[in-house]
């Protein structure tokens, strides 16, 4: 969550963190988890296994209604069925490294949510042999889901040399194009001035900057655009970038295309996606950004917009309703280079259970509970619109459907069914490990830090896909 300081600036909400290790209780207090995980000498990384117990490592949301919407629907699975939930919260980051931790040494959670996982992962995990078939859980709902949900876990196992589904589909995210409206306006322009053409629409906040400029506004720069290799959002922003620019990485068997032309298609959109922060457009710091930094920078009005891969920013103004509906503006994006209409990379948030697992029958049971819609709706929508269904009934109920809502209005218009595309780990898991990497990323860095022309960054990255790719396997 983001709250504003006394010197009117934001910042992102300090978060405790939990080191798991040779300790026996590890207590969550201050970081807003209500439950305490309790251990005994013979427990492993401080995970206890109990009858009628259910581990559920789950990271916590950005905004306290997603938490509380999440402990209610636990509270009442309990009373209903007489188990207990042992709830552990900790942030995305930090959660990933210890799961990762707890399943080398054998004894991971019942259930496992973090929001990036699927993008590095749950491939890998499925690949391997490590998660729980939850096709009991998923397939009595094929009816309800889109057919991206369903094929975002339809994973490949290479023990059984089969796919299956290793996962829940929970809820997705896509980019958002935000801007402030005051600064358009200090600029001289109004919203009705924004270019729907694609090369004007950008050449559009380069001159609004340069405008600001002349007023006085010295720290100002006109694109939030995530660029360093440590942010997850550099790799999705880049993703949606080659796809507007009709670059396919991968062809109809899944392979990853090395020719020229298409390492030539990808170097111009390296070219033209880093060009901003070489001509002075991106904030300086933007190359050692991580994942919240890009939201910091454009609410503390360093940024004049931002692309950003959920709603969390006008999220994290929305108890200040003069400055959600009135002082940012969310918009989409126009249409591609050639004329052609956008689709939204789709990533699909999902809940894994570890084939080790102690309790699996009681976790399917959870997943089943929290899948109904009264159930799911409530905690989604506690997300404040970060994230959105992934059932197109609940993408239908008002709260997502509300033209007074300046912000999940529009972004559920691009959620529509005919205007998205799910990423490309559907068409190669091993492209998870790419993403894991943030080769795009480090490709950035070698063209802004090193100058290397992007041509040769972009031949360096192919060479380090090949590689990583290559290893899937072994």
């Amino acid at each position: 969550m983001l709250f504003r300081a006394q010197n009117s600036r934001y910042r992102i909400r300090p978060c405790c963190r939990s080191v798991l290790g040779a300790v026996v209780t590890i207590l969550l207090s201050g970081c807003g988890g209500e439950t305490v995980l309790e251990s005994t000498p013979s427990s492993v990384s401080g995970i206890t296994i109990e009858d009628n117990v259910l581990n559920v490592w789950w990271n916590r949301g950005y905004y306290d209604q997603e938490d509380e919407a999440l402990n209610a629907i636990i509270a009442q699975w309990e009373a209903e069925t007489g188990y207990r939930v042992n709830l552990y919260n900790n942030p995305e980051e930090d959660l990933v490294r210890e799961v990762e931790a707890v399943l080398e040494e054998g004894n991971p959670p019942d259930i496992f949510f973090s929001n990036r996982i699927d993008e590095t992962l749950v491939p890998r995990w499925a690949w391997d042999d490590q998660l729980a078939d939850l096709s009991t859980v998923v397939n009595p709902l094929r009816e309800t889901y889109t057919a991206e949900a369903l094929d975002s876990v339809l994973l490949y196992n290479n023990t059984t040399q089969a796919r299956s589904i290793y996962a829940v589909p929970l809820k997705q995210r896509t980019e958002h194009f935000h801007y402030w409206k005051d600064l358009l306006a200090e600029a001289g322009f109004s919203e009705a001035d924004i270019p729907k053409e694609w090369d004007a629409f950008w050449a559009f906040w380069q001159e609004a900057q340069d405008r600001l400029r002349a007023k006085g506004y010295a720290d100002l720069y006109a694109l939030g655009l995530p660029i360093g290799w440590e942010s997850a959002d550099t790799y999705s922003n880049f993703s949606q970038a080659l796809d507007i620019y009709d670059v396919e990485l991968f062809d109809d068997q899944g392979q990853l295309r090395t020719d020229a032309p298409t390492r030539q298609a990808v170097a111009q959109v390296l070219e033209w996606y880093t060009q901003f922060y070489q001509a002075g457009y991106v904030p300086p710091a933007a190359e050692n950004w991580t994942n919240s930094d890009n939201n910091t920078s454009f609410l503390n009005k360093e940024s004049l917009t931002a692309w950003n891969t959920t709603l969390s920013i006008p999220g994290a103004v929305r108890e200040d309703e003069e400055v959600y509906r009135n002082g940012i503006g969310t918009l989409m994006l126009p249409a591609e280079p050639d004329g052609e209409p956008i689709r939204s990379r789709v990533s699909i948030q999902q809940i894994v259970v570890f084939k080790t697992s102690p309790h699996p029958e009681m976790a399917q049971d959870f997943l089943n509970y929290l899948l109904q819609p009264d159930n799911l709706g409530p905690y989604l929508e506690g997300s404040l619109g970060r994230f959105f269904p992934v059932m197109p009934d609940l993408l239908a109920q008002p709260f997502w459907n509300n033209p007074e809502d300046p912000h999940v209005f529009v972004a559920a218009q691009q959620l529509q069914p005919d205007r998205v595309r799910l990423n490309d780990i559907a068409t190669n898991p091993a492209y998870s490990l790419v993403q894991a990497e943030n080769i795009w990323g480090r490709a950035m860095e070698r063209v802004i830090v090193d100058k290397l022309s992007a041509q040769a960054a972009t031949d360096e990255a192919f060479a380090q896909m090949a590689e990583i790719m290559g290893r899937w396997d072994s």
